[in-house]
């Protein structure tokens, strides 16, 4: 098993940037595929970008150019850079190995974006 615990809750306008970081515990982090994952007001939970052992992202259609994924394998953490952020980008944030696993949901951070 392994936790995961986001930070970087925030209020931002439209437009705005934030930036989000999860620390991962586990032996063996830098062989996990790490994801970052959200969930909006009545929506299903739905994955945002991940990232390989090898460095290589791949990001959802509705992010691409935007946010931006990083890991931090001496610190075990993950981030999110998000720019040009847009309400419907509200959501709870939450970071997991991809595919998740059930187990490792931590607690999630809030993004909302309003003005």
């Amino acid at each position: 098993q392994v936790q995961c615990v986001e930070s970087g809750e925030a209020l931002v306008q439209p437009g705005g940037s934030l930036r989000l970081s999860c620390a991962v515990s586990g032996s063996f982090f830098d062989q996990y595929v790490m994801g970052w994952y959200r969930q909006a007001p009545g929506k299903q939970r739905e994955l945002v970008a991940r990232i390989t052992s090898a460095g290589v992202k791949i990001y959802e259609d509705f992010v691409k150019g935007r946010f931006t994924l990083s890991r931090d394998v001496a610190k075990n953490m993950v981030s999110l850079q998000m720019n040009s952020l847009k309400s419907e980008d509200t959501a709870v944030y939450y970071c997991n190995r991809w595919p998740a696993r059930n187990n490792d949901w931590g607690q999630g951070t809030q993004v909302t974006v309003s003005s």
